[in-house]
């Protein structure tokens, strides 16, 4: 066949005339390539993969094996990981050289011969998981963080606010002199005034969004905005990592992409340049951010009462105690033993006096428990229902 190709006659004729699948000529000539034929090895080969020329003899792999179980019921230390085996090989002599520690280790793993198996790595939850509406995407949710004590070139400190939304991305940054509650809620009037009013708007514990924590039964103005411009609060669980996933993403990329790449000598400066690339940003993100759960427009003729405090819904995600208890607004609740170290959403309705505690976990996002329900009334006077 060879020969017949290397006369002029194409492959596939070649096959014809021998009655063999043209993969086969083709092989044989591969095989040949442009030696002699004469001079080329036509021995059938064995089929399946060849080992690789630097894999570890098998004589050498049983050893370690035997090895260590060996040392695994006569070991003095009770030491019969890779390190061991290998010291124990060392120790031993013999010809040929001694296996690494890694290649050690690769023969017990290959073999199955481990203790403990491989870690079990899960799919991530959904994002907002621990509001259903937001994971299932019929809802959208604002998370809002700030960035502390960045210095003008020159000049003071200075904070800034940062704000995105889960589903579809909407970023927000507003540089402020000091990210106090006064300076923060005519922030978030202007986002949702230009952009909707989300279903939920998501903080940290700060005083600045939840109140003062020295007092039980506090709600401050940010959340007295909220509700009053009918936005659910929640307020994430304190040192817990994941929830506030979006914002802290997004204060990473505004650290490297703003203030890690400019100079500014102003307040002023900071913000122009801030405004710039939230533009350019929006409209990177302009098919996400429209396909992202609706937003209620701003209502009409709307004025702040910072005194008064609408009925709604305020949502805390906390994690209870060893002993299944949760400490939120200045109390403490009994969730049970059987959720004790786990995370719950406390949903807090004022309408209705009573606190519902729903059971939280990562694992299983979808199956979220009504673990108890408590009745609360608010203390103060100011409740509007």
């Amino acid at each position: 066949m060879v020969a017949a190709v290397r006369r002029g006659l194409g492959q596939r004729a070649v096959a014809r005339r021998f009655r063999v699948a043209l993969c086969t000529v083709q092989r044989w000539v591969a095989r040949a390539d442009r030696r002699r034929l004469d001079r080329v090895d036509w021995r059938d080969r064995p089929s399946g993969v060849r080992p690789p020329r630097h894999r570890t003899p098998d004589a050498v792999e049983q050893s370690v094996l035997a090895l260590r179980a060996t040392l695994r019921e006569s070991s003095v230390l009770g030491e019969y990981g890779a390190g061991a085996i290998r010291d124990a090989l060392v120790a031993q002599g013999g010809r040929g050289p001694v296996p690494a520690v890694r290649t050690i280790a690769r023969i017990l793993v290959r073999h199955g011969a481990v203790d403990r198996g491989r870690r079990v790595r899960r799919p991530a939850p959904p994002p907002g998981w621990h509001l259903p509406a937001v994971a299932r995407g019929e809802a959208e949710a604002d998370c809002f963080d700030v960035l502390e004590d960045l210095k003008l070139a020159g000049g003071p400190l200075f904070d800034v606010l940062t704000g995105v939304s889960i589903r579809g991305g909407l970023p927000a940054a507003w540089p402020l002199a000091a990210a106090t509650t006064d300076a923060i809620l005519p922030c978030l009037e202007a986002h949702w005034r230009a952009h909707g009013r989300p279903t939920y708007a998501q903080f940290d514990n700060d005083t600045r969004f939840q109140g003062a924590h020295f007092r039980p039964d506090v709600f401050g103005r940010v959340v007295r905005f909220c509700l009053q411009l009918a936005v659910t609060p929640v307020f994430t669980a304190p040192y817990e990592f994941g929830l506030q996933n979006a914002v802290e993403r997004f204060n990473g990329l505004y650290a490297a992409k703003v203030w890690g790449r400019r100079r500014f000598g102003s307040l002023a400066e900071c913000a122009a340049y801030t405004e710039l690339y939230l533009r350019a940003r929006r409209a990177r993100l302009g098919a996400r951010i429209a396909d992202a759960p609706a937003r209620a427009p701003w209502p009409a003729r709307w004025v702040f009462d910072s005194s008064s405090l609408r009925g709604g819904v305020v949502i805390f995600v906390r994690r209870t105690s060893a002993t299944g208890r949760v400490t939120l607004l200045g109390h403490e609740w009994r969730v049970g033993r059987a959720w004790a170290g786990r995370l719950v959403r406390a949903e807090v309705d004022l309408g209705e006096s009573v606190i519902r505690c729903v059971g939280l976990r990562r694992r299983a996002p979808d199956v979220q428990p009504l673990l108890a329900e408590w009745p609360y009334d608010y203390p103060r006077a100011n409740l509007t229902r």
